[in-house]
């Protein structure tokens, strides 16, 4: 089974660009869980009969053209449930073998307001999570947790100390992830520097890969011996984000 992981930065703009269609037929994703939606269903009807392969699940924002999640799925999911927040950032879908989430977590740059919104975003999210796994549910957490881990994650760590995707509270969430038993799956399969998932618009950034990894699937410890495989699509054109994904083996 394939699953990846996409911030389309806006699902129509995806699309007129021609890449999503492309990217959906050379990749053929059992399950694709998208970030950044920027549309409503009633938006989207045309473009979604064109994906009648997949089961299509949305959580958008109430905003207009803001945020939004979505996941395409070849596998009826047995339930599925959205985040509460009016900002359409989680989908959960469970399935037979193990529960996933699709996620949109807060950027923290506007204000110290936002931040806080962000940490507590995360300390809520994996407290529900930890109660699923507490009673013995395997659990895929991906999408654009908006921060860069490690100084490996990002070109630039020194000039982005002091910013907001990169700041110590933010990276020590990712850390009390880890600590939980939770495991970051690129990094599992793969140590080597310059891999990144998001580029800035700005300065030929992404053509020079002066980019940050931010975009992630972790999964629990015991669910990691059924992942097979992690990656980055860097060469996947169509928005500021690459896709990302795993492979499970079943």
């Amino acid at each position: 089974m394939r699953i990846i992981s996409w911030n389309v930065n806006g699902l129509r703009a995806c699309i007129r660009k021609g890449s999503f269609l492309d990217f959906i037929e050379k990749h053929n994703p059992d399950i694709i869980c998208l970030q950044e939606m920027k549309a409503k269903e009633e938006d989207l009807t045309t473009i979604l009969e064109q994906f009648s392969q997949y089961h299509i699940l949305l959580n958008p924002a109430e905003k207009k053209g803001y945020s939004g999640v979505a996941v395409f799925s070849k596998i009826k999911p047995n339930y599925v449930k959205k985040g509460k927040d009016s900002e359409g950032r989680i989908l959960e879908l469970g399935f037979d073998n193990f529960t996933l989430f699709n996620v949109y977590f807060p950027n923290g740059q506007k204000n110290e307001e936002r931040l806080n919104y962000k940490l507590n975003f995360y300390a809520d999210l994996f407290e529900y999570i930890q109660n699923l796994r507490k009673q013995g549910q395997d659990t895929v957490i991906c999408g654009d947790y908006n921060t860069a881990h490690q100084e490996i994650d990002l070109a630039r760590p020194k000039q982005n100390e002091n910013t907001s995707g990169f700041l110590r509270i933010e990276r020590d969430w990712l850390d009390k992830i880890i600590q939980m038993k939770y495991f970051d799956t690129f990094r599992y399969f793969n140590k080597d520097p310059e891999n990144y998932s998001w580029w800035s618009y700005r300065f030929k950034a992404r053509e020079r890969n002066v980019g940050w990894r931010i975009d992630y699937f972790f999964v629990n410890e015991e669910f990691i011996s059924k992942v097979i495989d992690a990656f980055i699509l860097q060469d996947v054109l169509g928005s500021d984000h690459a896709p990302v994904g795993i492979t499970l083996n079943s």
